[in-house]
């Protein structure tokens, strides 16, 4: 098939710390590549990909300090898909709504994954308008809040067998990984590292609009708990795998509905289960008691830490193969892709 994937400029495909969406997009890239299909992928000039690149900005927009608006760039990427959409069987976007009007005036086959949060106060009247565009959800969960739209399947992230290191042997450490949002709980994880008296690693970058809670909130819990909670900062793909393969566990206590939370499946490739909290997409990622604990309070958090040795970690490593390696991820979008292409 001909494919098109349109990628976010916000980082490059893939990018070389923190970024989620981006790194998902190039994981299918290169597996749609590998299957022998025809792929563009369209994303900033500094993305790396073994399929055909179509740049529509010279560098990722948050590495570039001379980017005051990201709009325009979107604008452009647009206009660079939908100069000739017949080039391809199907164009499957990563960016959000801005191709909305674009797919309804031309005549393409296009899916959408939403990778974030479906909020219906502010996207109830866009998807009600264009009910016809279908989309695809990284978690049933993630549909709930607006059920009656053009769903035309759950695909859950995958990663490359290889991306991450099996370690058999279980760290003595716990770990966060991931935003500094007051939704993702951080201070949680640092009360459970508290409470369980295991020493805690926390890695991630830190936004502009998150500076002001992680100084007033966050940082005074770490620096209150001496050298048991450790402040990492942002860090790149072997210290993510080094962080996450070492680990007793990984803590996940979030209290937002989390859409699907690719640090979880990082994890699991490494053979470490999961301390995630009943939010969002964590009941369909972890299995109770197999890859991991859901919980419900930072006490059973504690009693879970308590008992994480009973987990295998070589069964955590086999449901990462089996439910979310980067060839099931793009066997369930070729389905979805043929369901949309007449013939294919």
């Amino acid at each position: 098939m001909r494919i098109a994937q349109v990628a976010p400029l916000y980082e490059s495909v893939p990018p070389p710390l923190y970024g989620g969406s981006e790194r998902v997009v190039s994981y299918l890239t290169e597996e749609l590549v590998r299957l022998g299909h025809e792929v563009t992928l369209f994303a900033s000039g500094d993305s790396e990909t073994r399929a055909r690149l179509v740049a529509a900005c010279p560098r990722a927009l948050w590495r570039d300090r001379d980017v005051r608006e990201t709009l325009p760039h979107h604008v452009h990427l647009m206009e660079l898909v939908f100069r000739d959409p017949s080039r391809f069987d199907v164009i499957h976007f990563h960016t959000d709504y801005l191709h909305f009007p674009l797919v309804r005036r031309h005549r393409c086959v296009s899916i959408t994954t939403l990778h974030g949060m479906v909020h219906p106060h502010d996207l109830g009247a866009l998807f009600a308008e264009y009910r016809e565009l279908p989309l695809v959800s990284i978690s049933d969960n993630q549909r709930t809040p607006i059920p009656n739209v053009n769903w035309r399947g759950t695909v859950y992230h995958g990663l490359p067998r290889d991306a991450f290191t099996f370690r058999g042997e279980p760290g003595t450490y716990l770990v966060y990984l991931g935003r500094m949002s007051p939704e993702k709980r951080v201070d949680r994880a640092i009360e459970i590292a508290r409470a369980s008296g295991m020493a805690l690693k926390i890695a991630a970058k830190i936004y502009p609009e998150e500076r002001a809670y992680f100084d007033e909130t966050l940082a005074p819990l770490i620096e209150g708990s001496g050298p048991l909670v450790e402040f990492v900062g942002e860090i790149g793909d072997r210290e993510r795998n080094e962080l996450l393969g070492g680990a007793a566990a990984l803590l996940f206590p979030i209290e937002w509905p989390e859409p699907f939370g690719l640090v979880m499946i990082e994890a699991l490739a490494c053979g470490t289960p999961v301390v995630g909290w009943r939010r969002g997409s964590v009941p369909e990622v972890l299995e109770d008691g197999v890859t991991g604990y859901i919980v419900d309070s930072v006490d059973a958090a504690v009693r879970a830490v308590g008992r994480i040795d009973r987990l295998d970690r070589t069964t955590c490593r086999r449901v990462f193969e089996e439910r979310f390696d980067a060839a099931c991820m793009a066997r369930g979008y070729l389905e979805v892709y043929r369901g949309l292409v007449p013939g294919a």
